[in-house]
């Protein structure tokens, strides 16, 4: 949708449109056995989670699934870097969303100094090479990077501090992205300059607008994969055979208290 503004029917009525897609999309994936990683990145509050909730809001998770892992264990500080998120990689018939991925090293560990100036020169020379890996093993890879301007996430920090629904959103790792908001900067910069490849590019989502964001996001992840809708067979439900069953006395059992008459 390229209107300028976009009205909350328009909004409800395209994100429908693109939900049913999703599913089709789904269904693709499942039958034709594909691989699908899509990785969400960007600032915080920037919006990948909103995004995340719409497209798996009416999905199967055995077939699309979240990943979004805490900060790694003593023992997987020991691991090469990769490997805690080959862990996660789908098998045939899957799709994975990744809530923040394999790239917190190129933002957040090096910002926040929890990663060695080696091991981040490592990483950015062998991302590259790593995500190329996936795709020649059949994998489907996209990034998207979620951009917010200062003044918008300043908006949406305060937002979830004084919203009791939200407060569990804001950490004090939120403010330290905003404290060191030009080191971040120069972190994506150089990030993509390494790993905005022509093989696996960056794509970029104007996440100012949360709304247009979602949808411009998603109407590009279903451009992106190749999909046809299945057809079904038709259905038709027999009739229920109650012979020989009595069931239990309601009074024999405890119902939750209704509160409504």
């Amino acid at each position: 949708m390229t209107d300028e503004k976009l009205s909350k029917k328009d909004y409800d009525n395209e994100l429908e449109r693109l939900q049913i897609e999703l599913v089709k999309l789904q269904e693709w994936i499942k039958d034709q056995e594909l691989k699908v990683v899509v990785l969400f990145e960007g600032r915080d509050a920037a919006g990948k989670g909103g995004v995340i909730k719409r497209i798996t809001e009416k999905l199967n998770p055995r077939v699309c699934r979240v990943v979004a892992l805490p900060k790694p264990t003593e023992k997987e500080r020991t691991q090469w870097y990769f490997q805690r998120y080959v862990a996660h990689l789908p098998a045939a018939g899957e799709m994975v969303l990744f809530d923040r991925s394999w790239y917190n090293r190129a933002g957040v560990e090096k910002v926040m100094g929890f990663c060695s100036d080696d091991e981040y020169e490592e990483f950015l020379r062998s991302c590259p090479e790593f995500e190329r890996m996936l795709q020649r093993a059949g994998i489907i890879l996209l990034k998207y990077w979620f951009s917010v301007s200062d003044e918008e996430q300043e908006k949406r920090f305060l937002e979830r501090i004084n919203t009791p629904i939200k407060r569990w959103k804001f950490s004090p790792m939120d403010l330290e992205s905003r404290n060191r908001w030009a080191a971040y900067s120069a972190a994506k910069d150089r990030m993509f300059a390494y790993t905005d490849t022509k093989q696996c590019p960056w794509w970029v989502v104007d996440a100012d607008n949360k709304k247009k964001a979602r949808i411009n996001c998603i109407s590009h992840l279903l451009s992106s994969i190749e999909y046809q809708p299945l057809t079904y067979p038709d259905i038709h439900l027999p009739d229920v055979n109650k012979e020989g069953y009595i069931r239990t006395p309601q009074d024999q059992q405890t119902f939750v208290p209704d509160r409504f008459k």
